[in-house]
């Protein structure tokens, strides 16, 4: 396994920002689901403290299950970019 792999893959980390930036709100079950991926609450704790995206966390169920959003005010042309979602910038078309 190659380390830029280590925590997930970068598939997942692509959609995870392309469905935030779309204003979703996704769960562990969105991503397993759409990508096959477990490691969601790594991607979100990666993208809040490493590239510091205002992504809101709700809990809901009686399993307090942990579902994601992006914050409605940001400034999408402000965000930082992990590289395998650099093309979801404002360089990449979109604002």
């Amino acid at each position: 396994m190659s380390s830029n792999q280590w925590y997930s893959g970068n598939t997942q980390v692509f959609w995870t920002c392309k469905a935030l930036l779309d204003g979703r709100t996704i769960s562990h079950k969105t991503e397993i689901r759409e990508v096959r991926g477990w490691r969601l609450g790594a991607i979100i704790h990666r993208l809040k403290t490493e590239y510091h995206w205002p992504i809101l966390v709700e809990y809901r169920g009686p399993e307090n299950i942990a579902h994601y959003c992006l914050n409605k005010d940001v400034e999408t042309a402000a965000l930082r970019f992990p590289p395998s979602a650099k093309s979801l910038g404002c360089e990449g078309g979109v604002a």
